[in-house]
């Protein structure tokens, strides 16, 4: 798998948009968005990508959440790309299907697992890589260093989380965090009440 964040260096507020190839752009690879921002300035950059030859430039887009600056561009991004829109809330405009925790998708060459997060929104959703031992979390909070207190249906997902291999956070806001993060997960944890 490839991650290539397309927003990196967006000059106006937006999520951070990423696109997944497979790591030898292969055709049985599904070219994924997670999330779309809400900078237009990606259109011609996934355009002008190189995502392999004879594919489609976006298979399918993964929504962490409805929040405007990560589902903003959507409408766009279907009509250029005509990708396959997965979403857990129903009140996206532009969704094709609904996901729910536990589901199993494809992104680039990689099996990916859904896993439903309620608490920033609740329709928050992370998407967990099992074989890059990798997570992107939208804007669920994933590092907690003070006490905090959260819903119960936010800590039996958080449980979930400290079950999984992780060594690389992709949030939605930010760069990726590679340092010591199974321990900062379980250190998180004990933050939460």
């Amino acid at each position: 798998m490839k991650v290539f964040n397309l927003t990196k260096q967006s000059e106006i507020y937006t999520s951070n948009v990423y696109y997944i190839l497979g790591s030898k752009n292969a055709l049985e690879d599904k070219n994924t968005l997670i999330d779309v921002g809400r900078d237009p300035a990606i259109l011609d950059v996934i355009q002008n990508f190189n995502s392999g030859v004879g594919k489609h430039k976006v298979d399918q887009v993964i929504l962490t959440h409805e929040h405007y600056d990560h589902s903003s561009l959507l409408l766009e991004i279907k009509k250029r790309f005509n990708p396959k829109v997965y979403a857990f809330s129903p009140f996206v405009k532009g969704i094709d299907q609904l996901i729910k925790d536990g589901d199993i998708l494809k992104a680039g060459d990689e099996k990916i697992e859904i896993i439903h997060t309620p608490g920033h929104t609740n329709d928050s959703i992370c998407i967990y890589c099992p074989y890059s031992r990798s997570i992107f979390v939208g804007d669920t909070p994933i590092i907690i260093t003070n006490p905090s207190s959260y819903e119960p249906p936010f800590i039996n997902a958080y449980r979930k989380l400290i079950s999984k291999k992780i060594q690389t956070v992709y949030p939605g806001h930010g760069p990726p965090l590679t340092e010591n993060i199974s321990e900062k997960i379980l250190k998180s944890f004990e933050n939460i009440y």
